[in-house]
């Protein structure tokens, strides 16, 4: 725990709106103990990765089936403590990019409602996410859990989604 609650305090988002949710995040991570677990049904902590392709301005972007939204590679930690790990992990098998370990400092923290589906009630999803670079040349490889993996050129992104969160790491690419 004292890992993850030192890179959340580590965090220093850009808006105003972050305070509110690394302080969220603190408080869920200090109050359970299980929080990488996704038994955890009030929610749990996930991590996931905006991916970038500096030489081609693009973020790679998957279409979700069971949100029917574009969103960044992720899922769930399933106890493991290393959302950095994860993110590459969930990165790989959503997109079959292999990324190696960028150490990097947290890129942005989302908290987010997943809706009911198959038993499982709604719930928050406490999202540690983190910039990872990758060429978009490289072919994809898309898993069951996506309908489409697709490159998108930065300045294409809000035909793809409306998601703020994504809008917001968009944005933050322009002060990195």
């Amino acid at each position: 725990m004292k890992k993850i609650l030192e890179l959340i305090a580590s965090y220093n988002g850009i808006y105003e709106s972050e305070k509110l949710i690394k302080k969220r995040f603190i408080e869920f991570v200090q109050k359970n103990e299980d929080c990488f677990e996704r038994h955890l049904l009030v929610g749990h902590i996930t991590a996931s990765a905006f991916i970038f392709d500096i030489e081609n301005n693009k973020i790679l972007l998957l279409h979700h089936k069971k949100l029917n939204k574009w969103l960044q590679p992720g899922g769930h930690c399933d106890g493991d403590k290393d959302t950095l790990s994860v993110a590459i992990k969930e990165v790989f098998e959503e997109t079959g990019l292999v990324i190696k370990n960028q150490a990097q400092p947290i890129f942005d923290l989302d908290i987010h409602m997943i809706p009911e589906n198959k038993g499982i009630p709604e719930h928050e999803h406490f999202d540690v996410r983190y910039l990872l670079l990758a060429d978009s040349k490289i072919p994809l490889i898309q898993n069951h859990e996506t309908n489409q993996l697709k490159w998108v050129d930065l300045s294409e992104m809000e035909n793809y989604t409306t998601e703020e969160s994504l809008r917001r790491m968009k944005n933050k690419l322009t002060l990195v």
